[in-house]
């Protein structure tokens, strides 16, 4: 999945502008940046949920403006940021919508339907949860739900916009290494966007670090993360160490109070 000179934005205002760049095909691209600055409009233009101001999206080499939607639901599965669910809808038959792509005139639901949405709700831990409506659950239940739903869909590429919100630290880590588990079992290429830096280094094979709706740099997070570009980025100086548990790049963020103990 590759991106050409493309430019989104609402209305007349551009938001992101002319990015060039390819996602790496079967492994994990964590995007990155502070606030505003363009991350779930550039992952809303990769999943065809904004049509470019200027340039292309292209999935196996096709343009997805130019590509049946059925197709793309095939191909490519998204979590945005804030999903909906319709009043009342049961779990079970939410993330059941995930295999709706896979249905047609003939082609009806299958005990493969069954298999890919009983293994999403085990992998998300929530299968006790299937007779339960979905608007009864907690914030952190009902993030699970939905990626419940986009696992079930078993797209080649899968658009994650915050997958980890609401989610506390031990579910955070359990759906990281679960997209993970995804990525190395069927080799399916994730793109996330992410507001922890620490795990995005962690999870991330591929870092795009954007600020003012362009790329600043992009690359392995042991490559790109720098003390000077998360200071010119984030506003933040720190110092970077290895993580004791991945030996990847680890933010430690220096603040006003602790001026004093980092110079010593």
């Amino acid at each position: 999945m590759k991106t050409q000179n493309l430019s989104l934005g609402y209305g007349e205002r551009t938001v992101v502008g002319d990015l060039s760049l390819e996602l790496p095909t079967g492994r994990i691209t964590m995007i990155v940046g502070p606030n505003a600055c363009g991350k779930s409009t550039f992952l809303r233009g990769l999943a065809r949920l904004l049509p470019p101001l200027a340039g292309a999206v292209l999935l196996d080499g096709r343009a997805l403006a130019e590509t049946p939607s059925r197709e793309i639901a095939r191909k490519l599965g998204i979590l945005p940021q804030g999903p909906i669910a319709p009043d009342g809808i049961t779990v079970g038959d939410l993330v059941g919508r995930g295999r709706h792509p896979h249905q047609g005139l003939f082609r009806r639901w299958n005990a493969e339907d069954d298999a890919a949405v009983t293994q999403a709700l085990e992998a998300t831990g929530t299968l006790e949860l299937t007779g339960r409506a979905v608007d009864e659950l907690s914030g952190g239940q009902r993030q699970r739900v939905w990626i419940a739903m986009a696992l079930a869909q078993r797209t080649k590429v899968l658009l994650l916009d915050e997958p980890t919100t609401y989610l506390d630290v031990s579910h955070q880590v359990e759906v990281l290494d679960l997209l993970t588990d995804l990525n190395q079992r069927d080799g399916t290429t994730i793109v996330a966007v992410l507001h922890d830096l620490n795990l995005a280094c962690r999870y991330a094979d591929h870092l795009i670090v954007m600020k003012n709706g362009a790329v600043v740099v992009a690359g392995e997070p042991g490559s790109v993360v720098t003390a000077s570009l998360v200071e010119e980025v984030f506003g933040m100086p720190c110092r970077i160490v290895p993580d004791p548990v991945s030996r990847t790049p680890m933010i430690v963020p220096i603040g006003r109070h602790h001026v004093f103990e980092e110079n010593q």
